[in-house]
């Protein structure tokens, strides 16, 4: 069996947060650079840092076995220079390669956000702009999580994708990394880091600048998926929270009455310093002149929100008015999908600013801005494994088509068995039963109880 159908049949998809599927991401023709993602993009999170000190030989060794087989020419892991304990455990494991292994090489970079933005990681990397509306692959690149491949690692020696590692840190009383079952609920995984310090708090899946808060009562309902990378605790009181409890028709309003047009949010773009046209600040203009948004569908400026990525720049770090540039932007990107309008790729070369370089924002200083700098320097060097008496497996946990079950209720299941299926001829990725125990539900999502005795 190939790497690619092992990695297929282990439901892996990416880790690092958009979740599509790697058999599909790594099937692509005319992969010249195979780039392991370890720049670990967000703020607070330290999940790969852990996995890159702690699993290095594993990473590598998928890393090298994938390029050999999909014949890229290079294979380069992208991480920032402050890593110096991950980069030293990346040399030692890359030594000890054997000598017909492919070249695994390290590329070293600042230490500004967002460095893991897989468009900018592959300039940084190559030297090649992805066009605007396109993918890396356009320009010859296919681009990985450090985690994702040690799963493949996994995969390769016949473990699915059962377990996920993901930070869970800001207001607890014991920051971490967790490795838990896919399912495991969110309230447990607190609990492992110490449970909250303060009373009233908010939940951010994710990291501070692109993760999706989440009030305490949505976070008692939510499980870890394949896709989760982190668990923040933070004040409901702080930054985020505040930002959090603004309406949707409020956030219209302000942006069309309180946008100075400083273009700040344009200059400091990531997307718009790679050289596309997104320019946030025409789409918070245009805005001001109708705030129904429906009205604004056939506008090229408008139009050119389906470009931005979400890192969070505009909002958090550049807007001197405390908008929200990245939330107008997400509103038109699902009101221009769901009317089916799609913008075109890019074609030709494109060239980022010549500002780019003295434009990118330190991590440290986007931390702060965005209200979590308290939190910046935990030191996550702590990894606990946990197994939950039952599990709860989302059927959705991935970029493409949902799961259709293959068990029903009352059936006995073993960890790793498979218990949802991709539907053929679909992108997606099958589901395996994450604990052992008994299927105690199986619509809509399938809850396995542990078997006890």
């Amino acid at each position: 069996m190939s790497i690619l159908e092992q990695i297929r049949d282990a439901g892996i998809v990416g880790c690092g947060g958009a979740g599509f599927p790697t058999h599909a991401k790594l099937s692509g023709k005319g992969i010249r650079w195979l780039i392991l993602n370890g720049a670990e993009c967000e703020p607070l999170l330290g999940t790969d840092r852990w996995l890159m000190r702690e699993r290095p030989g594993d990473i590598v060794t998928a890393a090298a076995a994938v390029t050999k087989e999909i014949g890229a020419q290079e294979c380069v892991i992208g991480l920032k220079k402050a890593y110096t304990r991950e980069i030293a455990a990346l040399e030692a494991a890359i030594k000890k390669l054997p000598r017909t292994a492919p070249v695994v090489r390290l590329h070293t970079m600042d230490s500004f956000y967002p460095a893991g933005d897989e468009q900018v990681l592959v300039y940084e990397v190559t030297g090649q702009v992805v066009p605007p509306a396109g993918i890396p692959l356009d320009v010859g690149a296919a681009v990985n999580n450090v985690a994702t491949m040690a799963a493949v690692h996994d995969a390769m020696e016949g473990r699915p994708f059962t377990r996920k590692y993901l930070t869970v840190t800001g207001e607890v009383a014991d920051p971490k990394v967790l490795c838990v079952p896919v399912g495991t609920s969110y309230l447990d995984c607190i609990r492992l880091a110490g449970g909250a310090t303060v009373e009233d708090w908010i939940a951010v899946n994710g990291g501070p600048m692109m993760g999706k808060p989440m009030t305490m009562a949505e976070a008692a309902g939510a499980v870890v998926t394949k896709t989760t990378s982190g668990i923040l605790i933070l004040r409901s009181d702080g930054a985020i929270g505040r930002a959090r409890k603004i309406s949707l028709e409020h956030m219209k309003n302000r942006a069309a009455a309180s946008c100075i047009q400083c273009s700040y949010c344009t200059e400091l773009c990531p997307r718009h310093l790679l050289g596309h046209p997104l320019e946030p600040h025409k789409i918070m203009r245009k805005m001001a002149i109708s705030p129904d948004i429906t009205q604004l569908l056939d506008d090229p400026d408008v139009r050119k929100a389906a470009l931005c990525c979400q890192c969070g720049v505009c909002e958090s770090y550049a807007c001197p008015m405390g908008l929200q540039p990245r939330r107008v932007n997400a509103l038109l990107k699902d009101t221009l999908g769901k009317a089916g309008v799609r913008y075109p790729k890019g074609e030709g070369t494109f060239a980022p600013l010549p500002a780019r370089r003295n434009r990118k924002v330190p991590t440290q200083r986007a931390a702060a801005r965005a209200g979590v700098l308290a939190y910046y320097h935990t030191v996550l060097d702590k990894m606990e494994q946990y197994q939950p008496d039952s599990v709860t497996l989302l059927l959705d946990q991935q970029i493409g088509a949902p799961c259709q079950v293959v068990v029903k209720e009352g059936d006995q299941v073993t960890e790793g068995q498979l218990v949802a299926r991709c539907p053929e001829g679909k992108l997606g990725a099958d589901l395996h039963a994450s604990i052992t125990g008994t299927v105690v539900k199986a619509e809509g999502a399938i809850v396995i109880q542990e078997r006890r005795g």
